[in-house]
């Protein structure tokens, strides 16, 4: 089991002044500008452009498109299909982004904090009964899992269909937009060692750039023929599905394309704040993507020919090139913003328990939320490239698209619905009206989708499984570790008594042993008295607790337990951790100085104790062989303790012993 996880019930953290532990009110104040800091909201708003609609900005590059190339006898430029389509791509956008993520789901708010797997810790928080709790953590694993596969689509798809405008310009270009899209992505994924605070402070105008110029491109068209407004009626997206409801359901697998992204709305929340995000998306985004789609419906009605590549063709021929030069960096944003939400669900699922250690490097001092993590990042770049190797071209891959955002969306509510239902008691016509209109779209954009699992929805399905798969075993494989390993470490007030009554010899210094609960003794501890029969002056058992908030401040943070004695140098320390703090353990116990007499001491000449157990597999009847295997190579590969909790490498030492999981089994 890591020991970087912990129990104890959460609670809310209260108002601190600390620098690096944020109040809600802080941690917007970290991600503005030094104007927004005035007292501007809008560079808030600025800021949200760049990072927040990103993907759900690019999607006009892609999604038409792929609407009217799916089958050509099926879905045509006809006046009746046309209308119909656009009208259902303006009503996909308004039910599912402006209701159900700005109006109601951007309420499930987890101190600040959004995301499949925030929401499914404030389920955690609020819910009591197990079976529930159970349903949530299912829910909130394939969420997780999904999102991984549009992870990995994101960046492929959407760099491709920037790069592919190269061909409107000169079809002989077409051999090079594998090569040059490869190239792009190389280079995203390369430099987000370096973090993304600098490229950061350009996301937000580039943004508004592409924005303005959505609205520019379709404008035009609009003004001359205007008669497509009339697809603002609904009644054209329910004529077309009464008139031609198989074609309807095929061009909806399409049209949820125009909704990618929604996820991030919810899931960037904490960077941001609500208030923003909702004054950027009423009053840029929505009127921005409207104007496009509705600009490149004119079109196709009135110029059937430019079907192959609506979005290009909007643009004057003179303005092709620069517009895929823009389009590349809106891309090469949408790719950042997913491939950063990647990093924060993997850093939740540690927290929760559901993956081993990882390493997890922060990129800024200002904003917690930039993190990077290696392992994610290299097994996402590999993974873009394999399906640029096997799709070779945007719309081939947005077959493969759909199946993961709209496994996510209907998760998502799911989560949503037990939350209004069973938290905040919702009156039931409250959930009938949800599930009558938000998530019957939601369950026929993913039936639509699974007709398109043969061509390439098998690709989200297998990530999925693949996440699912390595997610139970580690649960699973975690709590029969976590009941051996208790057996081997023996309850912590014997073992503290029998050093109290044998006399074991003690030797100047401070000696700290990470473990990660209060009740049983540390292997390393255990293992340094029984070898070498000494024990240092000042003993500091220290137990990281992750709390399924955000953010724990300053004040909250560190509680010390002397053990019943405040003279024998022996104290246990918990350290309080939210999902997006650092586990710092020599930070942990500069707060903890002075709140004991015990620990008047100087932190910087602490030797820290490591107790590793090392496991096997030689098979175990409540954990298959195979997966067995696959826990203990997921356990060896966990990142170093070392490295999460921060330790200097030249004054730590790792101590332990040997655990065969079949023993385990009893």
């Amino acid at each position: 089991m890591s020991t970087t996880e912990g129990t104890g019930r959460p609670r809310r953290p209260q108002p601190d002044a600390s620098p690096d532990v944020p109040s809600d009110s802080a941690r917007d104040a970290a991600t503005e500008t030094p104007a927004s800091k005035k007292g501007a909201g809008t560079f808030l708003a600025l800021g949200a452009l760049g990072v927040v609609f990103g993907d759900i900005g690019t999607s006009p590059l892609y999604a038409l498109q792929t609407v009217f190339s799916i089958d050509h006898n099926n879905i045509k430029p006809t006046p009746v299909d046309v209308f119909g389509v656009i009208s259902m791509v303006i009503w996909a956008i308004t039910i599912v982004v402006s209701v159900k993520y700005v109006a109601l789901l951007m309420r499930a708010d987890n101190d600040g904090e959004g995301g499949i797997l925030a929401l499914v810790a404030l389920l955690r928080e609020k819910l009591r009964q197990p079976r529930r709790l159970a349903i949530a953590m299912v829910l909130g694993m394939f969420g997780a899992a999904l999102f991984y596969g549009d992870s990995v689509i994101t960046p492929a798809i959407s760099v491709m269909s920037a790069i592919e405008g190269v061909v409107v310009v000169n079809p002989s270009l077409k051999q090079l937009v594998l090569p040059v899209s490869v190239a792009v992505l190389t280079v995203l994924f390369v430099v987000q060692r370096w973090g993304t605070e600098v490229v950061g402070k350009a996301f937000g105008p580039v943004m508004t750039v592409w924005f303005v110029v959505l609205a520019a491109l379709g404008v035009p068209h609009i003004v001359r023929h205007p008669d497509i407004l009339a697809a603002l009626s609904p009644t054209y997206a329910l004529a077309f599905v009464v008139e031609h409801p198989f074609t309807a359901f095929v061009a909806m697998g399409a049209v949820v394309l125009t909704i990618t992204g929604a996820e991030a709305l919810y899931a960037d929340m904490g960077h941001f704040g609500a208030r923003p995000i909702r004054t950027s998306w009423y009053a840029v985004v929505l009127p921005a993507l409207a104007l496009n789609y509705f600009g490149q419906g004119a079109m196709i009605l009135h110029e059937p020919a430019t079907i192959d590549n609506p979005f290009f063709n909007l643009a004057p021929s003179w303005a092709t090139l620069p517009l895929v030069v823009l389009a590349t960096l809106a891309t090469v944003i949408a790719s950042q913003a997913v491939i950063s939400g990647a990093y924060s669900v993997s850093r939740q699922a540690v927290r929760l328990g559901l993956f081993p250690r990882l390493a997890v490097k922060h990129t800024s001092r200002e904003e917690v939320g930039q993190i990077y993590l290696p392992v994610v990042n290299w097994i996402l770049y590999f993974g873009v490239l394999l399906l640029i190797a096997v799709f070779q071209s945007s719309s081939r891959l947005a077959t493969a698209y759909g199946l993961a955002v709209t496994g996510t969306l209907g998760l998502t509510s799911l989560l949503f619905l037990l939350l209004a239902l069973r938290v905040w008691h919702w009156a039931m016509w409250k959930i009938v009206a949800y599930s009558a209109v938000v998530g019957l779209l939601e369950i026929t954009f993913f039936a639509a989708n699974l007709t398109k699992i043969v061509s390439g929805g098998w690709l989200p399905l297998l990530i999925a499984v693949v996440v699912v798969t390595l997610m139970t075993t580690w649960r699973k494989g975690a709590g029969i570790l976590a009941e051996r390993r208790t057996e081997l470490e023996g309850p912590l007030d014997e073992f503290v008594d029998m050093i109290r009554t044998t006399g074991v010899p003690r030797v100047p210094g401070l000696a700290v042993f990470p473990h990660p609960n209060r009740t049983t003794t540390p292997l390393a501890l255990r293992s340094h008295v029984t070898f070498n029969h000494v024990l240092h002056e000042h003993v500091v058992i220290v137990q990281i607790i992750n709390e399924n908030v955000p953010h724990i401040h300053h004040v909250d943070r560190v509680i010390v337990d002397d053990l019943g004695r405040a003279d024998d140098g022996i104290v246990h320390v918990c350290v309080r951790v939210g999902f997006n703090d650092s586990q710092d353990i020599p930070k942990g116990l500069a707060l903890a100085v002075g709140k004991s007499g015990e620990l008047l001491v100087d932190i910087d000449e602490a030797h820290y104790f490591l107790s590793v157990l090392t496991v096997h597999a030689t098979g175990t009847p409540r954990l298959r062989d195979w997966r067995a295997r696959l826990f203990v190579w997921m356990a060896h590969n966990a990142a170093s303790r070392t490295e999460v909790f921060h330790l200097p490498p030249e004054r730590t030492v790792i101590m332990g012993a040997n655990l065969d999981l079949r023993s385990s089994a009893g």
